[in-house]
């Protein structure tokens, strides 16, 4: 089976080409450049570049995968969550190539795809899952491709928002998660301690807002305090809560694999602390590709491919779901 996927939830206009679960292609026009100088994504300026590039990365993901658009069996669209007005974009252009093909068309949930983008192959389940993008940090109990169950979310800010919300405070430049990453390389990961919320409560539920306005006080307090310091004391704080909440769950589902997607994902110390936890735990670790953990049409194609093969297909009716949870069914 080929499907074309196309992805356009925030600011990233995607494509991509799957042909029986292997990506062919994956094209991804960003647009941190045209956000950088608001120092986040402006929505409306979000749709307009989808509207202007859209159809080129469809032609260049066509090109890439040497599959003609008549040689396609399925189309896929994300249909949420995410920017209503960037959502449209990509998913209109799905069904109306669907609708001028003759073709099934299946809307996908972008954080499913997330989800399942470390083990598409089916390999490691059951499994806890932990997503950690831009406004999402959801922990969750994964038995098959389809089968998950939410075991606890952020109550507030995701780890992402607080990353991006505590470098506008230190004045890194846009995006800011991989400034504060780079920064902290080089800072002391003790010299501050920023609480670890709801790291020992019960539950997986999550909470970053207190350790943002953490950062916020002890600026107020210490202007003149070391960046690199505050980055690194910043991002341990968050790092022990995601990867503590993730393998506590392990223990108490008594699993033996646990995986890590989305943007955030990509932290390079929050991938290094879970390796070296995972080891001496005896656990296996699945980490998404890091061209498949921020959004890109490749992981939305190859979740539609599973999907469309257990005879699941979404009708032209199907809307826009900017606040579409995890398992929301199209």
């Amino acid at each position: 089976m080929k499907v074309l996927g196309i992805e356009t939830s925030c600011d990233e206009t995607s494509a991509a080409v799957v042909a029986d679960g292997r990506i062919l292609s994956n094209v991804v026009s960003s647009q941190i450049d045209l956000h950088r100088p608001y120092g986040g994504v402006v929505p409306e300026l979000a749709s307009r570049r989808h509207l202007e590039l859209i159809d080129e990365v469809i032609h260049t993901a066509l090109d890439e995968s040497g599959i003609a658009l008549g040689e396609i069996d399925a189309i896929a669209a994300t249909y949420g969550p995410g920017l209503a007005s960037s959502l449209l974009i990509g998913l209109n252009t799905g069904k109306g190539i669907a609708l001028a093909t003759g073709k099934p068309f299946i809307g996908i949930n972008h954080l499913e795809a997330h989800l399942y983008s470390p083990v598409f192959d089916g390999a490691g389940m059951p499994m806890i899952s932990l997503i950690v993008s831009g406004g999402h940090t959801i922990l969750a109990k994964v038995t098959g491709i389809g089968q998950h169950a939410i075991l606890g979310q952020t109550v507030d800010d995701a780890a992402g928002e607080a990353f991006d919300k505590v470098a506008k405070l230190l004045q890194l430049s846009y995006p800011g998660g991989p400034e504060i990453d780079r920064l902290a390389k080089t800072g002391n990961p003790r010299a501050i301690a920023f609480p670890r919320s709801m790291l020992n409560e019960p539950g997986y539920d999550f909470s970053f807002s207190g350790l943002k306005t953490s950062v916020l006080y002890f600026l107020r307090k210490n202007p003149t305090h070391s960046v690199p310091d505050i980055c690194a004391s910043f991002q341990e704080a968050a790092v022990d809560v995601l990867a503590g909440k993730l393998l506590n769950a392990a223990e108490e589902y008594r699993v033996k694999t646990v995986s890590l997607a989305g943007g955030v994902s990509i932290n390079s110390r929050l991938r290094e602390k879970l390796t070296g936890e995972c080891e001496k735990r005896g656990l296996r670790l699945l980490l998404a590709p890091a061209k498949l953990c921020t959004d890109n049409a490749g992981m939305i194609a190859t979740l539609a491919h599973h999907k469309l093969l257990a005879g699941q297909r979404s009708t032209f009716s199907l809307e826009v779901s900017p606040s579409a949870g995890l398992g929301v069914a199209a």
